[in-house]
């Protein structure tokens, strides 16, 4: 159970960067937006088209870069239910056994 709580514990520090590195890159450009849950994909922008590398090369880098962050809070938020399904499952039966 010791070792499950650090791993958890680990996780959420881990979680914690990868939130603070979402909000850097909102603040980078408006047009990603506030969101820290959502992929940002091709909307549709006032302006400059951004639907492919070629008409805007450093917002469609910066998003997709956005959406790998993403992608790696999704993934670690995935690993930390199932990890705290386990731990509460050994906890349980450590006192109901």
């Amino acid at each position: 159970m010791i070792l499950g709580t650090a791993f958890l514990i680990f996780l959420y520090i881990i979680l914690k960067y990868v939130l603070s590195w979402i909000t850097y890159y909102n603040n980078l450009d408006y047009r990603l937006g506030e969101s820290t849950w959502r992929f940002s994909y091709d909307y549709p922008v006032l302006g400059e088209r951004d639907i492919s590398d070629l008409d805007d090369k450093e917002f469609v880098r910066l998003r997709r870069k956005k959406n790998k962050i993403v992608l790696l809070m999704y993934s670690l938020v995935f690993i930390m239910f199932i990890s705290s399904l386990s731990l509460l499952s050994k906890f349980l039966l450590f006192f109901f056994d």
